[in-house]
């Protein structure tokens, strides 16, 4: 395949708007909008947040063989894109216009609806979105290029939905209304981004007629058991989407209850983001010089290193050393999104295109996985360690409480990226041709 022009790189890219912004406000505020502005108990907002995500589970790996067969039929995945980019806002701004009145548990109910619906729309995005690369191009080093794009945009969607969105809530007072504003604007942005790919996509269809091989949901099973690299690959980016699932869950209690202030979250989150969005061509000439497996777990050691400094951060109250720990977890994590995501259509070429949609939805759905099971690892342990939810403001936290918000943001995401490393080590990278290096 000719390389790909930047036009295209650019517009592949800009999807990373929607799955950057869906990946991180949710999991940033939902847990936090359950538990301290709806009343919801700690426990029950553990099952409000989880709910969703089975289904999510569920239904990635039918949506990843039905977008095999329309490239198969129509040489493009990209309309199953648009019903999902079309769909999302509606799901998306209803998770936060509970209507007041309705007592919490009837609150957590019309939450874990909306959270449904609006998971559905976006895995008819992502799941595809995750499966063109391997559509695009075959070349290994331009993955790498193609995936660096990506991943800035979606550095810059963190940063603008991690700080910006609950910058805009903050500005509103908080509450109900502060949180209804901050989705229905960030609902507009993310569905832009996700259509921009979309239209992208429709210019560079290939062939219709190829061969698939994902007929059913058992298709994204069998490339796990059957591709021992894609199955050591998906363990750990499952892992690391775990252990990135409670620091983010976590850092907005850290942010209000154990450094003092609930508008403090912006900053954290523009400290990891802006060593990302500096590092990203740093990381681009390590992995041409040593490899993209070498890469990554050098990325994973960096961001072990940034949970360890939160540990005296914490205890010592000090803001400045808590931001130059997020720092180091941005430089981190940047590589942590690069090199999985620029590994993945290797695999995928190495199983056969024909299954990339299978793959790519076994690989959302338990990305998925990981990361819900971090905001509601985040809230079991809260609620174990006896916090007390409110419908107003923040309202003093028993020790124990302190003590789980702590360790969900230092020492339960360090202990996950070491055992990703580990399974990391497994991954057997392929042996790549000079002249494609």
């Amino acid at each position: 395949m000719p390389r790909l022009s930047r036009a295209q790189t650019a517009g592949y890219a800009a999807g990373s708007v929607g799955t950057g912004g869906f990946g991180t406000l949710p999991g940033l505020v939902l847990a936090y909008y359950l538990t301290d502005t709806l009343g919801v108990a700690a426990a029950v907002a553990a099952s409000v947040v989880l709910v969703p995500k089975v289904w999510d589970v569920l239904i990635d790996p039918a949506i990843g063989a039905r977008s095999d067969r329309e490239v198969s039929a129509h040489g493009s995945r990209y309309r199953l894109m648009l019903l999902g980019a079309l769909t999302l806002p509606v799901g998306f701004i209803a998770m936060f216009a509970v209507p007041s009145g309705l007592s919490s548990g009837v609150a957590a109910l019309w939450v874990v609806a909306a959270f449904v619906l609006a998971t559905t729309s976006f895995s008819l995005f992502q799941v595809p979105y995750i499966a063109s690369p391997a559509d695009l191009t075959s070349d290994y080093v331009e993955r790498t290029r193609m995936m660096a794009w990506r991943v800035g945009v979606l550095a810059l969607a963190i940063l603008a939905f991690g700080a910006g969105a609950p910058g805009i809530r903050d500005a509103l007072g908080g509450g109900r209304s502060g949180y209804l504003v901050m989705a229905a604007i960030s609902a507009l942005v993310l569905s832009l981004g996700m259509l921009a790919t979309v239209a992208s996509l429709r210019g560079h269809e290939s062939r219709p007629g190829a061969a698939t091989e994902s007929a059913s949901l058992r298709a994204g099973l069998a490339t796990i058991h059957g591709h021992p690299r894609f199955r050591a690959l998906l363990v750990v980016f499952v892992i690391q989407a775990l252990a990135t699932g409670i620091v983010l869950a976590a850092a907005q209690y850290v942010a209000t209850y154990l450094l003092g202030s609930q508008s403090l979250v912006s900053v954290l989150f523009a400290a990891v983001v802006a060593p990302a969005l500096i590092v990203m061509p740093a990381w681009k000439r390590y992995a041409a010089g040593h490899g993209k497996r070498a890469a990554y777990l050098a990325s994973s050691w960096l961001f072990v290193l940034g949970c360890m400094l939160q540990v005296p951060a914490l205890a010592l109250g000090w803001v400045w050393l808590s931001v130059l720990a997020l720092a180091v977890g941005g430089v981190a994590y940047a590589g942590m999104q690069l090199f999985p995501l620029a590994m993945l259509p290797d695999v995928i070429e190495e199983a056969g295109r024909g299954r990339g949609g299978a793959m790519s939805g076994a690989w959302t759905a338990l990305e998925t996985a990981g990361l819900a099971a971090g905001p509601g690892l985040v809230l079991l342990m809260l609620s174990l360690g006896g916090f007390v939810s409110s419908s107003g403001d923040p309202v003093a936290q028993p020790r124990s409480a302190e003590v789980a918000m702590g360790l969900a943001f230092t020492l339960v995401p360090a202990l996950l990226a070491l055992v990703s490393i580990v399974a990391l080590r497994r991954y057997d990278e392929p042996k790549v041709d000079s002249d494609e290096q």
